[in-house]
């Protein structure tokens, strides 16, 4: 089944061209079937590339999934022109009398500040509040989960000695929540962050499980047990070329920044990139689609609860 967006979103050129299934809402309109409505919050400077991951990841699945894409009105975009945003975004203002079936919130390159110094937070919480009777499951996605998990039950981040960066080992801890169905016992997974959220206090809360974990990069995958809310600390929807791409960008502007872990051949950079999280990341997202929205969701959104 395909994935519905917005018309003319610059996105869906590209995925056509990968022979991935997406439609118009001009032509979905027309069918009589109700897709599920996913709200993605996209907090992340490049829009259109976050967009493309997310779009890749979603439309691999056999449900219909029509997406609508919301941005922090209160902030000013620097890297996207105004007039994408208005062509293709809508405000939380413009949607906060809908209801969807689910929610993801991206990560933002802002996890070196305090959340309360985030110049979007108060509406970023407004929209968090919204989460809890306006839409069925939530994925939060890296400083997105850190902000969630902070917002809802008041679990903190805190820096590490140097940036978390490449691709990293997990394994399998709740094999038998739906989540995990089909994972392997090991799978990789791209990080890139400079916070971390500590196990310790993630194990303080009876209602949060940890369903994947790594030595290197610690809990990776959560879920509270009616599956409403779901924290990746990672990036499994990431590109082959998205970890290259920073580093490169790093180095240009002169920042420290080590080789990503397990992401070059022989960790040397200009080598070819292995590409190892891809299945799982697919499996994620589709097993989230399944298990948490299609399954529980109610059809008819006004009697969400």
């Amino acid at each position: 089944m395909p994935l519905i967006i917005p018309d003319k979103l610059p996105a869906g050129d590209l995925l056509q061209k990968e022979n991935i299934f997406v439609m118009h809402d001009a032509v979905a309109v027309k069918q009589d079937i109700r897709p599920l409505r996913i709200l993605m919050v996209n907090l992340m400077p490049d829009k259109a590339a976050t967009e493309t991951q997310l779009a890749r990841v979603l439309a691999n699945s056999p449900l219909q999934v029509e997406l609508t894409l919301v941005r922090m009105g209160s902030h000013d975009s620097k890297n996207v022109l105004e007039e994408y945003l208005d062509t293709f975004y809508k405000t939380f203002q413009e949607i906060k009398d809908e209801r969807f079936d689910g929610m993801i919130l991206t990560g933002a390159p802002v996890e070196t500040l305090s959340f309360e110094q985030v110049d979007y937070w108060d509406e970023l919480c407004a929209i968090l509040e919204y989460s809890k009777t306006h839409i069925y499951s939530n994925m939060y996605i890296c400083w997105g989960a850190q902000a969630a998990l902070y917002y809802h039950f008041g679990i903190n981040k805190y820096p590490m000695d140097k940036k978390l960066f490449g691709v990293f080992e997990h394994k399998v801890i709740r094999a038998h929540t739906p989540l995990m169905r089909g994972f392997d016992d090991a799978f990789w997974a791209p990080h890139s962050r400079y916070t971390q959220v500590l196990k310790t206090d993630i194990e303080s809360h009876a209602e949060i499980r940890i369903l994947a974990e790594s030595e290197e990069a610690g809990p990776h995958i959560l879920a509270t047990d009616n599956g409403r809310q779901i924290f990746i600390m990672g990036h499994q929807e990431y590109d082959r070329e998205t970890l290259g791409l920073e580093y490169y960008r790093d180095v240009q502007k002169g920042i420290p920044v080590d080789v990503p872990k397990n992401y070059f051949k022989e960790d040397q950079p200009g080598k070819d990139v292995i590409v190892r999280w891809r299945g799982h990341a697919s499996m994620l997202f589709a097993n989230w689609l399944n298990y948490y929205v299609y399954q529980e969701t109610p059809y008819d959104l006004t009697q969400l609860k």
